[in-house]
């Protein structure tokens, strides 16, 4: 993904710096935004700050006067600390954000021993800290963890193959290795075991020898842990041979193609884009009406504004109760669609749907029932 493009200044241009943040705390309700509008990562950074200065002014709750305290994390440990000394000291009562975890690590610590919660759209995993801490931090990701991502699979791909013979294949990346994995352990625990497990060679444009195997192996299915270049050329290559396979792959599917496209009929289990949901409608209507593109990590930030602002109306009544409370267990209506919490802090549901490739993109595909 590039991010050679200048970040774009904060709705209407204001952009928020340390201490103009801390005398606009004033606010009915105060919440962090921490956010890269700084270095590589800028332009995802200000998607998320737009989503979420668009959130506090088009859906804040009735009589309440939202504005978000947005800081520039840098996506280092260094801005995630000094961020999260500025939340606390400008009195915020919940953090929306971080999209690096280097930030929210070193943020952390200091949020929660304060009892600030942080909901993250981004970050999916655990990281060093909270692994260590004695107690859970108050945490709440939108997004699936690995183990939950390949379960969720795993139950859309059962759903497919209860009577095909399927391949699991991987690049012998550790992510792609250990998406794989877990996906392979869901299905066999259905009682689907694979005619063939096989880790690949990856960026090799001619997968000729890979084709053979799954022909010997007589898998017409084979679901990757691996990069698109990857899928396409085990594609092309099965039909090449005269032994079509259908290659399945994760959101990984969705990088810029290289020189070799997707084969039509490619399938991708992901998370729907966030601009594509019908509970989106409002939110891109209220982009639109702010001048700005609902791009990339704007809905999930105008979702985790959505969500922080209902925490806190649930927290005031009927009397005051800790926010982090509120977070677990309650059902919040959001641009992404309805999320509740578990008791781990992950959302409860499984959101990934399944796609298939038309040659151009990727559309919504029916599963069988």
């Amino acid at each position: 993904m590039k991010h050679s493009l200048r970040p774009r200044t904060i709705l209407l241009g204001v952009a928020l710096s340390v201490p103009a943040a801390i005398c606009d705390a004033r606010a009915d309700m105060r919440i962090g935004v921490a956010t890269p509008l700084s270095g590589p990562f800028a332009l995802l950074g200000q998607q998320l700050a737009d989503g979420a200065h668009i959130a506090a002014t088009s859906a804040a709750p009735t009589g309440q006067t939202v504005t978000p305290i947005i800081i520039d994390d840098k996506c280092t440990a260094e801005g995630g600390s000094a961020a999260a000394r500025t939340f606390i000291e400008a009195k915020v009562q919940i953090v929306a954000g971080f999209l690096c975890t280097e930030a929210l690590e070193a943020a952390l610590p200091q949020l929660a021993e304060k009892n600030i919660p942080v909901v993250t759209p981004a970050i999916r995993e655990r990281n060093l800290t909270e692994r260590r801490a004695k107690s859970p931090f108050p945490i709440f990701r939108l997004a699936l963890s690995s183990e939950r991502q390949a379960a969720s699979i795993g139950d859309i791909l059962g759903r497919l193959w209860r009577d095909k013979p399927f391949a699991i294949l991987d690049d012998g990346t550790i992510r792609g290795r250990e998406l794989a994995h877990h996906v392979r352990l869901g299905l066999e625990a259905k009682g689907l075991k694979p005619v063939l497990v096989e880790t690949f060679r990856p960026g090799l444009e001619n997968q000729a020898a890979l084709a053979a195997l799954l022909k010997r192996a007589g898998a017409s299915q084979a679901f990757i842990g691996g990069e698109r270049d990857d899928a396409a050329a085990i594609a092309g290559a099965t039909a090449a041979i005269g032994h079509p396979v259908t290659v399945i792959g994760d959101e990984a599917l969705r990088a810029v193609p290289g020189t070799i496209d997707l084969v039509p009929g490619t399938l991708m289990i992901a998370m729907p884009e966030a601009e594509t949901l019908p509970e989106a409608a409002g939110a891109l209507a209220a982009f639109h009406a702010a001048g700005r593109e609902a791009e990339g990590y704007a809905v999930p930030g105008y979702a985790a504004l959505q969500i922080a602002m209902e925490a806190l109306v649930a927290a005031a009544e009927p009397q005051e109760q800790p926010v982090a409370a509120m977070l677990r267990g309650r059902m919040f209506n959001t641009a992404l669609g309805p999320i509740r919490f578990d008791a781990s802090g992950y959302r409860g549901d499984n959101p990934y749907r399944l796609f298939r490739y038309d040659g151009t993109r990727f559309v919504p595909e029916n599963l069988p029932n």
